[in-house]
Order: structure tokens, then C-alpha cells, then sequence
């Protein structure tokens, strides 16, 4: 940490609950560990990025996509002279709160979650890591550090408006400043998600076939890369063609970021970490080219992959079984397991909102095998 505005852990404004620290690690090295080690992380192995888990084994799932936006949240802060350690630990807990398949998952649960305070992935992930994972002795979840779950909460930007119910239920416990921006190290881990997400929709898309290489090249910034390495290697392998077009789009993706995050933060020149929450603007951001490219990007990934009728079938199947799960499970809370089904005592609102912790943990083969318990007759159930 060689940057004035880092987060340095010895200033940390600490623990919910407090606690002793640790001989050999930092603070938020601790949370981090705790994110790795708890439930709700490993559940992210079988949860839709794009594709279904179980649709092919080489596609992203939330914890192989975590696990990129870590990678580069490290890298981007190493260079930046930030804290590495919180970076990395709000780029890994950035989607625990996704439900299962996604955000068709998440539109979903939003919609049947209106009348109940709503319902979004970030509060959710806060709501995880604050109450939801129940295994220390001393307080319910994994009691992170303040700056942490800052991250957590707002690594988009400030969180103004309706709040979703999670976010409001802890801000009467402890007030994570919804209405700054957060440090510079969620904001590196928030870019660092649209970095990944940029490159390797690119290559699940290209894996199933939903468009090709030269279909990129018409693209700004991707089809530079496949024209530099047809240049450079004519007749190249088709898979390594692809890997190595996509390295020089993801490299460059970073380059920019590091680039014009550099030109930001010389320009406002924040003296501390709390300068760069109240400086009202983001100071880790792509140059306005660049983002206005990705645009293009998007709009194409849009067309091609995300609305591919093979696609849309499966978005389907999944908003059907996110809805009739909550429909069972708030009309027969006798169906879910102990401890879950002590909602029935409770009125609708607060009955709904334990049906969406309950199907929001849920991993993908889970809610499917669930579903198929609760509707097929011919399912042990």
C-alpha cells in the first residue's frame, strides 16, 4: 500500500462485534478467509452466470467468475497502490447474494419481493454475511470489518432511493454511509466484475456456437485483437485463436482502467480514503471511449447470447421455477425444512421475506430438484 488514499487496515473502524485481532493476518485478510470458508461462497459453484450449471462443464458459474473478478481486483489494486487484501475480499463476496440462475433468478425474485421491501443481490450478499451464515458462537454471520461490508454494499456507487429491505433492516445497526461512494479498493473490485464479465461472456458465448470470432470483428476493441493475432499467426488453431484474442481484449480492457484511473485520481488528488468517498464522482473507471464501446459489446452479447432462443427457453423454465417455488413455500411454509418452516407464524411480509432467504441460497441443481419434488407425483419427495 503505497497510495495515500489505500485503505489501511490499522484504521480500520472495526467488527459489528467486537474481537481480538490476529498474530500473522490483517483485518481484511480475515474477512476474506471467512468469505472463502463460508457456506454461501461454495454454494456459488452451482449458480448460473449466463448458462445453467448443468449445461456444460466450461462455462462460468458465479464461483469461477468470482474467482477472475478477485484476479483482477488484485492486480488492478497492486498497480494502483491500494489495498489488495479488501479489493479481494469484496470482489469475492460481490455475488453471494444471486439466487439461482442468475438474474433471470434475481428479476424474478425482485418482481414477487415488491410488495415484501423488495429484493436485490447486493443487500442480499450484506444480508449473508451479516446474519445469514450462522456458525460462529459469538454473533450471526461472519462479522467483517466495517470498510467490507461497505464494499459489499455499494462497490456500484452510492445506494440512494427505495432501499431494499435488507439494506434498511442493518443500516439501524450500523450506518455503512449509503449515499457516498465507497473506497477506491470496492470501486476496483466493481470494475474489475465488468472487466470479467466483458471477456468471458465473449468466450462462453463463442463456446456454444452462438456467434464466431470473425462475427467479433466487426466489434470495436475485440476485433482489433482478432485482426492483431490473424496478423501475427495466419492459420491459427480455432481455440487458440480465440484464447489469444481474447487475452489482448481483457489486457486491454485493464490497461484503460489503469490508465484513466491514474488521470482521475492525479486530477482530484484525494489525501486519504475517506477524500475518495466524499469526492462525489468514482475515481477506478474505464476512459469514456472504452466505455462507450463496451456499449456496443453489450448491445451485441445482447442479441446474440443473452436473447438466443436457447437461452430463452432455459430463462423460462427458471423464472417459472423460481415463482412456483415461492408460491408453494409462502402458501405452505410446512413444505420447507426445519427451521425454515417456522414462518408459518408469521405474517405475509415477513413469511415472503424468509421464502426469498430460503430460495435465494438455493443453488441451481437444488431449485430444480426441488421444483421436481413439489410438482412431479412420481418424485420421492
Amino acid at each position: 500500500m503505497t497510495a495515500p488514499y489505500a485503505t489501511r487496515p490499522e484504521a480500520s473502524r472495526g467488527r459489528l462485534y467486537p474481537e481480538e485481532g490476529s498474530t500473522h493476518r490483517s483485518a481484511f485478510q480475515r474477512d476474506r478467509d471467512r468469505i472463502i470458508h463460508s457456506s454461501a461462497f461454495r454454494r456459488l459453484k452451482h449458480k448460473t452466470q449466463v448458462f445453467v450449471e448443468h449445461e456444460g462443464d466450461y462455462y462460468r458459474t458465479r464461483l469461477t467468475h468470482s474467482i477472475e473478478v478477485a484476479q483482477v481486483a488484485r492486480t488492478v489494486a497492486r498497480t494502483l497502490g491500494l489495498n489488495e487484501e479488501l479489493a479481494e475480499a469484496v470482489a469475492l463476496a460481490h455475488d453471494l447474494g444471486h439466487p439461482p440462475f442468475g438474474h433471470t433468478g434475481e428479476h424474478e425474485l425482485q418482481e414477487l419481493m415488491e410488495p415484501h421491501g423488495g429484493f436485490d443481490h447486493n443487500a442480499q450478499a450484506l444480508k449473508i454475511v451479516t446474519r445469514l451464515e450462522a456458525h460462529y458462537a459469538d454473533f450471526d454471520g461472519l462479522n467483517l470489518t466495517w470498510e467490507t461490508l461497505e464494499g459489499i454494499a455499494k462497490h456500484n456507487g452510492p445506494v440512494t432511493g427505495d432501499l431494499p429491505f435488507a439494506l434498511t433492516q442493518y443500516a439501524t445497526l450500523q450506518d455503512l454511509e449509503l449515499h457516498t461512494h465507497a473506497s477506491a479498493e470496492a470501486q476496483v473490485a466493481a470494475i474489475s466484475d465488468d472487466i470479467a464479465y466483458n471477456n468471458h461472456d465473449l468466450a462462453d458465448g463463442l463456446r456454444a456456437g452462438l456467434f464466431t470470432l470473425d462475427d467479433l470483428k466487426a466489434l470495436p476493441l475485440i476485433g482489433a485483437c482478432v485482426e492483431d493475432v490473424d496478423r501475427r499467426w495466419p492459420g491459427l488453431e480455432p481455440g487458440r485463436r480465440e484464447h489469444e484474442a481474447l487475452r489482448r481484449f481483457f489486457g486491454l480492457l485493464v490497461e484503460d482502467v489503469l490508465a484513466e484511473s491514474r488521470r482521475l485520481i492525479a486530477e482530484a488528488n484525494p489525501a486519504s480514503s475517506e477524500a475518495v468517498r466524499m469526492l462525489g464522482r468514482p475515481v477506478i473507471r474505464f476512459s469514456k471511449p472504452t466505455f462507450e464501446r463496451l456499449k456496443e459489446i453489450r448491445g451485441f452479447l445482447y442479441h446474440r447470447m443473452y436473447r438466443h432462443w436457447t437461452v430463452q427457453r432455459m430463462r423460462r423454465k427458471a423464472k417459472l421455477v423460481v415463482r412456483e417455488l415461492f408460491d408453494l413455500f409462502t402458501t405452505g411454509p410446512e413444505l420447507m425444512p426445519e427451521g425454515w418452516n417456522l414462518c408459518a407464524s408469521l405474517d405475509p411480509t415477513e413469511r415472503a421475506r424468509v421464502v426469498a432467504d430460503y430460495i435465494a441460497g438455493m443453488t441451481d441443481r437444488f431449485a430444480l430438484q426441488e421444483h421436481r419434488k413439489l410438482t412431479d407425483p412420481m418424485v420421492k419427495g
